[in-house]
Order: structure tokens, then sequence, then C-alpha cells
């Protein structure tokens, strides 16, 4: 089973549209949707879901007062002004745990906190795991982490022979937690001066994890002259251009009509599938 990552150094370069076309040109792979904080490759997918469990990613202070003296040591302690006597502000709480190792009487615990949700749907061409991260919640890396042990899970037991990630844009915790493990990067840019940038700072994090790494060159049509200097920098530092991409207001229709973009247009269905031939002869090779 070979895992991918598409991933970008910002938003909106084309990262989640690429990853669900990629889907139209394999008969049997998981696809899995990593950007847990704002996800969205179920738009662009004819998903029904199948299952859906709790994530429990931290642990939230409680405090017994049958124990609590009121003695105000978690008052003085606490640097986020979350407790005061005993009494917690779960809105102020950062979960650091200070004051249950702090608390004399051992009158605080920590019960597991619902952090968010992992669901498992269904598509045309096999099964689609992706979740949310609840509100103000934070360990996004962890949850990434959860998401794509379940992919993994459903991928070996049914034997695809793909799994697929749309990562999160950047390069935070998130993005670390979805390269982990993969055996190829597929870098989504464009061409503008944050592209460019934005795009030597996923390489740089790529190579530091030993993942392989490859660029698709999205909307290179906007810009020839910044294109052919993305194109410049991928050659002299010898990292792989697997295809480029036309700016297509197909691709917008698709996205409002929840269709896959390409699937109405051969020209472009065409280019995506060179992507997709070329990410395979990097797999192979």
């Amino acid at each position: 089973m070979h895992e991918i990552v598409v991933l970008s150094g910002k938003g909106g370069t084309g990262k989640t549209t690429l990853a669900a076309s990629i889907s139209s040109h394999v008969d049997r792979l998981v696809l899995a949707d990593a950007d847990v904080d704002a996800p969205n490759l179920h738009l662009l997918l004819d998903s029904r879901l199948v299952e859906e469990k709790a994530y429990y990613g931290s642990r939230k202070p409680v405090c017994d007062f049958e124990l609590c003296t009121e003695c105000g040591l978690c008052t003085s302690i606490c640097r986020f002004g979350a407790i005061v006597n005993g009494k917690i502000d779960e809105h102020r709480c950062e979960g650091c745990e200070f004051c249950y190792h702090a608390c004399p009487e051992q009158a605080i615990r920590l019960e597991d906190a619902l952090s968010g949700h992992i669901f498992v749907s269904g598509t045309r061409t096999g099964p689609f795991v992706h979740a949310r991260l609840g509100v103000a919640q934070e360990n996004s890396g962890k949850l990434v982490s959860s998401l794509k042990k379940s992919a993994r899970e459903i991928a070996e037991e049914g034997n695809y022979g793909f799994l697929v990630v749309d990562g999160p844009p950047g390069i935070g915790c998130p993005v670390i937690a979805s390269i982990s493990g993969a055996d190829l990067t597929v870098i989504v840019t464009e061409p503008t001066t944050a592209g460019l940038h934005d795009l030597e700072r996923v390489l740089d994090l790529a190579a530091h994890f030993g993942v392989p790494a490859v660029v698709c060159l999205n909307k290179y049509d906007l810009d020839p002259t910044k294109a052919a200097e993305v194109e410049h920098f991928c050659q002299e530092h010898g990292v792989p251009l697997v295809g480029r991409i036309r700016f297509a207001p197909e691709v917008v229709k698709a996205q409002l009509e929840g269709r896959l973009p390409g699937e109405g247009d051969a020209p472009l269905r065409g280019q995506f599938n060179e992507v997709w031939r070329n990410i395979l002869k990097r797999l192979e090779a």
C-alpha cells in the first residue's frame, strides 16, 4: 500500500482539488482529509456516512469538593486564571494539568475531554476517512495521527493499493503528523511570490523528515513568468515537477456543483491524469 500526502504551504493553491481529482483515476483507494481544523474534501465527493466515533485527545481537570479545603493554592498557581478554589472555568483552562499535580489534597482529578469526531464514509472509489476538531479544541496533530491510523487500518484490511491524504496547509504540527510515514509528498503550488516562498518551506519540512517530495504547479497560465521561476527553482533543487494544471472556470463550477473537477472537461482531465501517471512513476522508481 502506497501512502501519498498532498500538501501546500498556504491555503487556496488547489491542494484539495488535486487530491479529489486523483481519486477519479484510481479504481480502489482510501481517501483521508487530514485538515481537521477546516475539512472540505467531503464537499467534492459523493460520500455517505458509514461510521462516526468520538475522539478524546485531551484531559480536563475536575474538582472533588468533598476533598477540597479551599486552600487557594490552585488559584495562586494557575497562570491562566482558570480556577478559583476548585471552581474551574473551562473556557480559560488550557489543560496544562498543573493544578492536578499541585493540589495537596488530591481533590483535582483529570477526565478525558471530547475533542472532536472521526468519520468513515463510503465513496465510489473506496472508503473516505475524515474528522472534525471541536470548537476551541487543541491537539489537532494528535487527531490527524488518529485519523491516519484509522485510514491505514482500513486500507490494509481491505487490501487497497493506495492511501491518498489531503493534508492541512502550512508547516505546523498537523502537517508534520500528516506526512509521518508517507511514501511520497505531492506539494501543490501556484505561480506567485507567496506560492514559491511557501513551497520552499514545505520542501524543507519534507526533507527534514526524509519524505520524498514532488511538485504540481497549479494555475500556471495566470503568470507565465512566475511559473517559469517556480519551474527553475524545482530544476535547480532537483525536485521533480509531476505536472502543470491550467486555470479553468470548470474547476470552480464543479466545486459549486459538488463534482470532481475535470470530469466534464476532457483536456483538464488529461492534465490531472498526467499528474497521476507521473506520481506513479515516482513511486515505482
